[in-house]
């Protein structure tokens, strides 16, 4: 060996990620948010809690990724919206305990480092950021040659939020004769992919550039579709209203995030046909053949969010996110439970 190697001869491109981080806090610069403290670039993000109308504070934290969604951005080389699906999956996870978000941090692991790709993931996460009102303080960046191929990448997130004991939401408060109130999601959002793919591309063979006319765009348009951040339409109803529990729809769908915030005593009636089911969930159904009960446990099925209200609060949620222009649903009740008896029945 005559040639003296380097790290980057080995597939690792010390000088391109300090290109990249010189990016990156331009975009934590547009992220601003009381307690921030410092800049992108250190060994650790600093933040300095404001106690001042906080008794008793406890942190809430959340870690998250965007599933074989990723695949769909491999696809279509379009990488500057995965990241608010990443911020998302994280935030939406946080608020439903009802903490107010504070910092993001990212983590992204690349078979080679490509300045322009990551540059538009990070926007992403910046975007989404600013649509959850909290700074993006730190993360990592991570050039993996033989781990990942050069075109492919994964992401990982992580969210912290903060909230009074005497406010945290955790369902015990939640009673027979409860209504669910259902929040509208923009689309697949970042669960059951992996279903969806193949549906799309072994079943049906179709492309991402395929335009197909019941959805009005293409595939990959559709498959793309950012997740819905949550954190000031819950914040601003619980703000002012009785919200006893909070259900993200994620991974599981209705049928198995409902029954995790629920007291054992308690069982949740669901009406079908309550809500507006948008049109790529029964695209993948038909084209799959996919039993309900399976579209309900794997997809959110237009349902992002679900709360738990009283009775009497229930018009009065309903009226605060229509004003907001926000798509919501009375969509069942909370009734007594026998022990012998499912958590959850469909009506």
């Amino acid at each position: 060996m005559t040639k003296s190697l380097t790290y980057a001869d080995a597939g690792v491109d010390i000088d391109r990620a300090n290109d990249l981080i010189r990016t990156i806090k331009s975009i934590a610069s547009h992220t601003p948010r009381t307690g921030v403290m410092g800049e992108i670039g250190g060994f650790g993000g600093l933040f300095s809690l404001n106690l001042t109308n906080i008794e008793r504070p406890v942190l809430v934290s959340s870690t998250d990724g965007v599933g074989t969604k990723l695949k769909i951005a491999f696809m279509t080389n379009k990488h500057d919206t995965i990241g608010i699906d990443l911020v998302a999956m994280s935030i939406n996870d946080v608020v439903v305990q009802g903490a107010k978000p504070l910092f993001f941090l990212d983590y992204l692991a690349v078979g080679c480092l490509r300045t322009e790709v990551a540059a538009d993931i990070i926007k992403g996460i910046g975007e989404g950021c600013r649509q959850a009102n909290c700074a993006l303080i730190g993360g990592e960046t991570a050039e993996m040659p033989g781990i990942y191929q050069d075109n492919e990448y994964d992401l990982a997130g992580f969210a912290v939020g903060l909230v009074d004991n005497s406010r945290i939401i955790d369902g015990s408060e939640i009673r027979v004769g409860h209504k669910l109130i259902g929040i509208s999601s923009s689309g697949l959002h970042s669960n059951g992919y992996s279903l969806a793919r193949k549906i799309c591309f072994d079943v049906l063979k179709l492309s991402v550039d395929a335009y197909v006319p019941d959805l009005g765009k293409t595939l990959g348009e559709e498959l793309l579709t950012p997740t819905r951040i949550y954190s000031e339409t819950i914040l601003m109803l619980i703000r002012d209203l009785p919200i006893h529990g909070l259900a993200h729809i994620t991974g599981g769908g209705i049928s198995e995030n409902v029954v995790r915030i629920l007291p054992r005593s308690c069982k949740v009636l669901i009406r079908k046909g309550s809500w507006s089911i948008p049109p790529v969930f029964e695209f993948l159904q038909d084209a799959g053949n996919v039993s309900d009960v399976e579209m309900m446990r794997t997809f959110n099925n237009g349902i992002g969010m679900i709360a738990v209200v009283p009775e009497h609060a229930a018009q009065d949620v309903l009226e605060r996110l229509n004003g907001a222009e926000v798509q919501a649903y009375l969509m069942g009740e909370v009734v007594e439970r026998k022990d012998t008896e499912e958590r959850i029945a469909w009506i």
